[in-house]
């Protein structure tokens, strides 16, 4: 038999019982610091030429509880507790990044099952290209064909994100453990978090630190303007509660009761789905996307936000309205979903329905009718409650009659192609969601989209719209945490970690 291969890893690190949540945060800390440190001295060596014999690895650090009775906590949160006896356990990444996610993660776990829990290193190995906070720039040390400048390939001496294990298993229900394997704590491996807060930077051109709890997806640049020009006039007035401004490029504007500036330069080209964030303290204001057009983009950029772990997330966008009660500029509360844009269909069955959250419908509801200042049936005519379909098909309209037949079969009320998609990644990854739609054609009853029309409405509608989602958002942090995570988005055979 061939000798194992030789591996370089720093010392081992033996597991350390904790009953202090912070201490525990702390001591992650360290491991991940230690370990992708390691990690950048070895590669950074090896880039300038320094011959490596053995592979090179280090580990993420875990999370591990392990509990011995099935007695049912009774708990008014959703989360924070294991559901069965045994051996629960989640790597980690980023833990300066997620310190008090995992603060109050871990302190629930303590405080409800009455046991320490156990920190030490995982046996998933940290791809070398997450241990840079930011993709790491190897061009000029690894050619086209993946040769090294000291002629191996990068893979034959550190490991690389194994795409086959990077996956969504945990969240989709869908997850096969070996027997007496430990159970998963969390959603998300730590390399499927290192992933998303990759792609986020690539897609949005901001860096995951500055994500707020509270996410707006909209899919159009109207509302992206509206928001910008809202934000520095709040940034050059001093009002008290948000800090700084960030737009892409990580270009900060500070409020100036902080002292003001702007330092950062902006990107050349403007990325993907820029993002935009009005940072609050313990990071409690608004992010916005724009997620441009379509229901991959919509699907894509949620799959990544999941893992920062907001409190809520809302869709804000235009709608072709299906009903001839309707008029341009009415609203459409979404209360049930038409799926037919097919981009989750793997992941989340068709047969599973997405249901409407009652403290979402509630604080939207209550926005509209505090900003337009209508009440009762004056309200019931501006903004309708009701399905929305959404479709992978932007020219819908010339399809053949079977869209039609659908369409009136699910009772829809407004179509467009992204909110479905939003509403269906909340659900399946536990983020609360909700959807508000404005009315900007008519197409089913000869009110199409003209240019000097759709300019006038956009002016029009787009700044209220968004005044009723930011307003919305503000009524949804007066609440208690677990109002909005709760058990609705759960199933019967949870992981602890909300």
């Amino acid at each position: 038999m061939c000798p194992a291969p030789a591996i370089l890893t720093p010392p081992p690190v033996a597991a350390e019982a904790f009953s202090d949540a912070g201490a525990a945060v702390s001591r992650l800390e360290e491991i991940y610091e230690r370990n992708t440190q390691f990690l950048r001295d070895r590669f950074e060596a090896y880039a300038s030429g320094e011959v490596l014999t053995t592979r090179v690895r280090a580990n993420y650090p875990f999370v591990r509880i392990t509990t011995l009775s099935h007695a049912r906590l009774d708990s008014r949160l959703s989360y924070g507790f294991v559901a069965k006896p045994g051996i629960h356990r989640t790597s980690v990444t980023r833990p300066d990044l997620f310190r008090p996610y995992l603060t109050e993660q871990i302190r629930l776990l303590i405080e409800n099952h009455g046991v320490a829990v156990e920190i030490g290193e995982s046996n998933e190995p940290i791809p070398i290209h997450f241990a840079y906070r930011r993709d790491i720039n190897i061009e000029a040390t690894v050619s086209a064909t993946g040769q090294s400048a000291v002629g191996r390939p990068l893979r034959d001496v550190f490991d690389v994100p194994d795409l086959i294990a990077i996956d969504d298993a945990i969240a989709n229900g869908t997850l096969q453990l070996p027997l007496d394997a430990p159970e998963p704590l969390a959603l998300f491996t730590a390399a499927r978090v290192d992933y998303s807060l990759r792609r986020l930077y690539h897609y949005t051109g901001t860096d995951p630190e500055h994500f707020q709890n509270f996410v707006i997806f909209t899919n159009y640049q109207f509302y992206v303007d509206a928001f910008v020009h809202l934000c520095h006039e709040r940034m050059g007035s001093g009002q008290i509660g948000p800090d700084a401004f960030v737009g892409p490029g990580n270009v900060i504007t500070r409020n100036v009761r902080l002292g003001g500036g702007t330092i950062g330069i902006a990107p050349e080209r403007i990325p993907q789905m820029p993002a935009f964030h009005l940072v609050e303290p313990g990071d409690r204001g608004i992010t916005l996307i724009n997620i441009g057009t379509g229901p991959s983009n919509a699907r894509n950029i949620s799959d990544h936000v999941a893992v920062l772990r907001p409190h809520a997330w809302l869709m804000l966008g235009h709608c072709a309205g299906l009903r001839n009660t309707q008029r341009l500029g009415d609203y459409v509360l979404a209360h049930g979903y038409a799926r037919e844009d097919h981009v989750l269909d793997h992941e989340l069955s068709l047969g599973v329905p997405i249901p409407a959250l009652a403290e979402m419908q509630v604080a939207l509801e209550q926005a509209v009718g505090e900003v337009t200042g209508l009440a009762g049936f004056d309200l019931k005519r501006l903004m309708r409650t009701g399905t929305v379909a959404s479709v992978d098909n932007r020219n819908w309209e010339i399809g053949d009659a079977s869209i039609f037949r659908r369409l009136s079969q699910s009772r829809a009320i407004a179509l467009d192609m992204e909110s479905a998609a939003i509403a269906a990644n909340g659900f399946r990854f536990r983020v609360p969601y909700g959807t508000l739609l404005c009315v900007s054609d008519k197409p089913l009853h000869g009110e199409i989209k003209l240019a000097g029309m759709a300019g006038d409405f956009y002016r029009q509608r787009v700044g209220q719209h968004l005044e009723i989602g930011l307003k919305a958002l503000e009524i949804l942090k007066l609440q208690e945490s677990e109002r909005l995570h709760s058990r609705k988005l759960r199933s019967f055979a949870e992981v602890a970690f909300q």
